[in-house]
């Protein structure tokens, strides 16, 4: 085992509780209103004797997207922090993976499409997180529209992978975990694009709640690679950056050096 196991779970980790730090500082500053609220109203007039804490009126202006929830600041700032580290994470560990997998003689354009996926993925983060929804809509829609569907596209993808590349039973129930996650992905985007283009309240709010699930649901996707970086070195990167023949093939559940495992199996040279 590596020290490189801690990236996923770090990406999850960091990740998941800073957006929730995000949601919670808008919240508590009064620029979102909760997720348990469903009563919206058409407009709101300031109430001077309202002080601290949640919203009590909320129009559909406070729906609590995560794009909404780092619009402001102070919470801006710690929603660009997260998706600029998040984005370089998930770039590195897109590339470990595809380096992992040419170490086990793995080539094939399942795996050059999934780092490609990852990485624009990546990219889509880094404008999420730098343009704010309110201050420049289309420059943040347009990153969302990127990230989003790359996201989802590489989770299934990699669960192709992960089912072909399946060695051992505990491989096999990897793969399977991966699948119900990648299907709750892509159930839960599918709804909140759907639920997004209509004005009704209630429909945006579900919107909101979809896009906090699929957002969590695809971090907790990259902290079950967690599970392969056991095995990962510093060869991975090399291997990543500059594809060489003739390397030892490593099982994917642990850091030693398999002497039984098949490098190049024809069924899965040819995924």
């Amino acid at each position: 085992m590596t020290a490189w196991i801690l990236l996923p779970v770090s990406l999850s980790a960091f990740s998941i509780t800073g957006l929730w730090t995000v949601y919670a500082m808008a919240v508590m500053n009064r620029h979102v209103c909760p997720v348990e609220n469903w009563s919206y109203n058409e407009s709101c007039s300031p109430d001077p004797a309202e002080q601290g804490g949640p919203k009590t009126c909320c129009t559909l202006d406070d729906v609590p997207l995560i794009s909404k929830c780092g619009t402001y600041p102070p919470e801006s700032c710690l929603f660009s922090l997260i998706g600029n580290v998040g984005a370089f994470m998930v770039a590195l560990t897109c590339l470990l993976l595809y380096g992992q997998l040419l170490e086990q003689s793995r080539h094939s354009w399942i795996n050059t499409t999934t780092l490609i996926t990852g990485c624009t993925n990546a990219a889509g983060l880094v404008v999420v997180g730098n343009f704010q929804v309110d201050h420049a809509k289309s420059l943040h829609y347009i990153g969302a529209g990127v990230a989003f569907p790359a996201g989802l596209l590489f989770v299934c993808l990699h669960c192709v992978l992960s089912y072909h590349g399946a060695t051992a039973p505990q491989d096999l129930a990897m793969a399977y975990l991966r699948i119900v996650l990648a299907a709750i992905a892509f159930v839960t985007l599918i709804l909140s694009g759907v639920f997004f283009i209509h004005e009704s309240s209630q429909l945006q709010h579900g919107a909101a709640l979809c896009e906090w699930v699929f957002v969590i649901d695809i971090l907790v996707f990259y902290g079950t690679f967690c599970y392969e970086f056991g095995a990962v070195s510093s060869e991975t990167l090399v291997a990543a950056l500059q594809p060489a023949s003739g390397r030892a093939c490593k099982s994917s559940g642990n850091s030693s050096t398999s002497t039984h495992l098949n490098c190049a199996p024809e069924s899965i040279a040819m995924i």
